[in-house]
């Protein structure tokens, strides 16, 4: 699936996906600091970037919205961007919860059943990341087929 949403001729959503996913990484490993021991204020670093990754989800799922307007329906692309949307979408529901939920306490912090919860979600969008890598993947980038014709390969 071509991305129809560039900037300077590469694709916008891949590089979107990849700000929440750390800052989620970022939130778990900082919450589990938390939990572990640490610092009072690795509590209030993990809310803030469950935050900051919610926004950066949000634009990431707007960008592959106009990609998917361009599929045509009935494919295999469609069905597979379909897919690949809702289950961002649910891990973006799913740390929208923790948030709402850390909200209720004063310094921000979680439990073990959060945690868990957490680490779920980050699965999920590990997941739903690797699986877009793999359906936009698929085209040999150009700097392989320049090489590979160089040294006398078939390049399709």
């Amino acid at each position: 699936m071509d991305s129809r949403l560039r900037i300077a001729n590469q694709a916008v959503q891949p590089v979107l996906v990849m700000f929440p996913l750390g800052l989620f990484a970022m939130a778990v490993l900082f919450d589990l600091g938390d939990l572990l021991g640490g610092p009072e204020i690795l509590g209030a670093l993990a809310y803030w970037n469950i935050v900051a990754g919610l926004v950066g989800g949000v634009l990431a799922a707007l960008a592959a919205a106009v990609d998917l307007i361009f599929v045509p329906n009935g494919t295999p692309e469609k069905r597979i961007g379909v897919l690949q949307s809702l289950a961002n979408m649910g891990v973006l529901i799913l740390f929208a919860v923790i948030l709402m939920l850390r909200m209720r306490t004063p310094d921000r912090v979680i439990g073990g059943g959060l945690l868990l919860v957490e680490l779920l979600a980050l699965a999920g969008a590990v997941l739903g990341a690797w699986y877009g890598g793999k359906m936009v993947s698929r085209r040999t980038p150009a700097y392989t087929r320049a090489g590979a014709a160089s040294r006398g390969y078939r390049t399709r």
